[in-house]
């Protein structure tokens, strides 16, 4: 961990305590003025820091804004996803800032943040609306030990942390829409890109890249997306904590990844089918020029989709753009 992260950590283990410039200063094995500089630049960061002759230092308030150092601080130790993490103040897409570490070599785990995205984007290619410090806009580099008819899984376990983490963190009851869409009322709040380079029987790395609108209000929304969309703060009725939010889905994410690799993937997809609106209902998947109309069933043990069509025959359905019949 850096100095900021270290010093963030320590204060906030403190809770409504102090920590002393003595104490930091012996930990990190630096002198207390370089313990105060880096105080006062987290104080240029917007972080209220206290400050007493006596006590020491104490965290008042944190800005909203991601901060790695911070972000890491909070997170503390992860098996896989979380134990490298970076944010930007702006990108152009955060699936395409971790595909070029992919193709550099870094190994799995590392996490991209941007507060906006220039050219955000969801499946086939539809623009995802970014707008500054709205929202956690996130992918992460993930190199797992499966053939590439298995990533469906990865879509899976991203929306099954999803959900989880929204239940705890807001009170309410999201739902998941196959493939990849999370919904609040039948309105999305979240989606999951997953993007991967393979060679014919394994994968070489993966995207998985997550969106979640968290503050954004209606206007912030294009006119076209208002029905359709929706943010946290429009179903709370309150602003929510993007940092706080952003460190328990990094733990449910890399929680539910540890699991994949131990072989625990039909626990995963039991999960996610409990909170499904899919399953059950009749479905129209567009899949390139072909329609499939029939009865959306269950998931199979690689994540597809198993489908009844119209003329009885079951089709496993990997990917597609899935409309609900009424």
């Amino acid at each position: 961990m850096s100095l900021d992260s270290t010093i963030l950590a320590a204060l906030r283990a403190a809770g409504t305590g102090s920590v002393s410039g003595a104490e930091l200063a012996q930990r990190l094995g630096v002198s207390r003025a370089a313990i105060w500089a880096r105080i006062e630049e987290l104080r240029a960061l917007g972080y209220d820091i206290a400050a007493s002759p006596h006590d020491g230092y104490r965290l008042v308030s944190a800005p909203d804004v991601l901060h790695a150092d911070d972000l890491l601080a909070r997170l503390g130790k992860t098996r896989v996803i979380g134990r490298n993490l970076h944010v930007f103040r702006e990108t152009a897409s955060t699936n395409d800032s971790v595909e070029k570490l992919a193709r550099d070599g870094v190994r799995e785990g590392v996490v991209v943040f941007a507060e906006a995205q220039t050219r955000g984007r969801g499946r086939l290619g539809r623009r995802w609306v970014s707008p500054p410090g709205k929202g956690l806009w996130f992918s992460v580099l993930l190199r797992p030990a499966l053939r590439p008819d298995e990533v469906t899984r990865l879509t899976i376990l991203a929306a099954n942390a999803l959900v989880r983490t929204l239940r705890t963190h807001t009170g309410l009851h999201p739902e998941v829409k196959w493939p990849n869409d999370v919904l609040l009322r039948g309105r999305k709040v979240a989606g999951i890109l997953t993007e991967l380079s393979a060679e014919v029987d394994r994968v070489q790395h993966v995207v998985l890249g997550i969106g979640v609108d968290v503050n954004l209000a209606p206007h912030d929304f294009p006119a076209d997306l208002r029905k359709t969309a929706t943010s946290l703060r429009s179903e709370c009725g309150r602003t929510c904590d993007r940092a706080a939010l952003a460190v328990a889905l990094l733990r449910e994410l890399d929680r539910d990844y540890e699991r994949l690799a131990a072989g625990e993937f039909e626990a995963i997809a039991t999960e996610w089918e409990a909170a499904c609106t899919t399953l059950g209902r009749d479905v129209q998947i567009r899949v390139g020029d072909r329609r499939l109309t029939g009865r959306a069933e269950a998931l199979d043990p690689d994540g597809a989709l198993l489908v009844r069509t119209e003329h009885g025959r079951l089709e496993r359905v990997t990917g597609g753009d899935l409309t609900l019949l009424k």
